[in-house]
């Protein structure tokens, strides 16, 4: 059997995972069978499975891309640019994620596995935040995993909001979030 080249390896999981992440958006997680899996990426289960060892492999893939983009919006726009991103991103892609809630809340597993999908970004995100708080670009009054829940509440809301189909005037809201935050609006002592 010839040896294909690593570009070639990387092209192949690059359709993969953007015909999965069409066939989720499309027919959510559980109605992406494997035909319409199949039928999306345009390759046979075979070449599908071959990359992936099942649909669940598949969607973790996605979340690592995923939380590689919001990284790197975090990263280059702060908290704004992640915000951002996530009110122009697929209702339904976003839908499938709420789609898995129960299935996550109810599996340890699975809820470790998602958890587990992008330790490096998870890491740099936590080193980004300490950076701002230390720097007094988030509030120091609070804990910095209260900063980190409050943000994640944030971002989860929105996405919620976005998969909801709600359109949000992001700038108000952004101002909103940074009242939260802002060194220099703390509550009273």
């Amino acid at each position: 059997m010839p040896k294909v080249s690593e570009a070639h390896v990387e092209a192949r999981r690059g359709q993969i995972l953007d015909g999965a992440r069409r066939a989720f958006a499309r027919h959510g997680y559980h109605g992406a069978t494997v035909a319409k899996l199949e039928e999306e990426i345009g390759l046979s289960r075979g070449a599908i499975f071959n990359y992936y060892p099942d649909k669940w492999s598949l969607f973790l893939a996605l979340v690592r891309r995923d939380r590689h983009r919001f990284f790197e919006a975090l990263q280059k726009d702060g908290l704004d640019g992640l915000l951002r991103q996530l009110t122009e991103e697929s209702p339904e892609w976003l839908g499938v994620y709420f789609e898995l809630a129960h299935r996550l809340r109810t599996n340890p597993e699975l809820m470790e596995d998602l958890k587990d999908a992008a330790p490096e970004e998870a890491e740099q995100s936590l080193a980004l935040f300490e950076a701002w708080q230390r720097d007094g670009d988030v509030r120091d009054d609070v804990s910095l995993e209260m900063i980190v829940h409050f943000i994640n509440v944030v971002a989860n809301g929105m996405a919620l909001g976005t998969s909801l189909g709600l359109r949000f005037d992001v700038e108000p809201f952004l101002e909103l979030v940074h009242t939260g935050i802002d060194p220099r609006l703390r509550a009273p002592q």
